[in-house]
């Protein structure tokens, strides 16, 4: 009896030890997987391509486009100036009880940059970055458009390029530059947030759940 309490103490302060290991093992995971999805976004890869494919992001609730689809718009306005694609397409769908879709803005955005409407396509079904993929898909085969340079903001770059490769699509990347972003906590609660949808994946394929949309991930 004497000897049970003792045994008890350790067994619980090896407990804690094992969860203290794996705590920090956890966090040093999501660090340097972080600091992937940074460096990554870093990385410009476009090259002379068949198509620009801007990822919407949300719009205001009078239809005006947010700060996010604007900065991302804006850049592949530039890119077409630069002559590196002759179509650009606008990704993103019509959130319930918004006035008009993610596309819709982002293809106003182009136009009032000097993009002519005949070089605008609009994909307007997605509602998510894998959404943007799948339905961007038959979009560029009936096009006969080979690739696409991708353009969304520098933390969102590696899961986009994975998910559309995924598609079987070719693609390059042409990221926002993360130094656009406002605020001093944006740019690290959107790695955060990056990290936990790239997850999300993860844990969807192995439970082979066949859903595409969740928050807007």
């Amino acid at each position: 009896m004497k000897t049970s309490a003792p045994r008890k103490r350790g067994k619980a302060s090896l407990i804690k030890r094992a969860a203290l290991l794996l705590t920090l093992l956890g966090m040093a995971y999501a660090l340097v997987f972080m600091a992937l999805i940074h460096h990554t976004g870093r990385l410009n890869t476009a090259e002379n391509s068949d198509l620009i494919i801007v990822l919407g992001a949300g719009i205001q609730p009078d239809g005006s486009p947010g700060p996010v689809l604007t900065r991302r718009s804006q850049h592949g306005a530039e890119l077409w100036q630069r002559g590196l694609a002759p179509i650009v397409l606008c990704a993103g769908g019509k959130a319930q009880s918004y006035p008009r879709s993610e596309a819709a803005a982002c293809r106003e955005i182009l136009m009032s940059s000097g993009l002519p409407e005949h070089v605008v396509l609009m994909e307007e079904r997605s509602r998510s970055t894998e959404e943007n993929a799948i339905f961007s898909k038959p979009i560029m085969r009936e096009g006969g458009y080979e690739d696409a340079i991708l353009v969304s903001d520098s933390y969102h770059m590696l899961r986009a390029s994975w998910l559309f490769g995924r598609q079987g699509l070719a693609v390059s990347a042409s990221p926002v530059p993360a130094s656009r972003i406002r605020g001093r906590l944006s740019y690290p609660r959107s790695l955060l947030r990056e990290f936990l949808a790239f997850h999300w994946h993860f844990v969807k394929d192995v439970l082979g759940l066949s859903m595409t949309h969740l928050g807007g991930m």
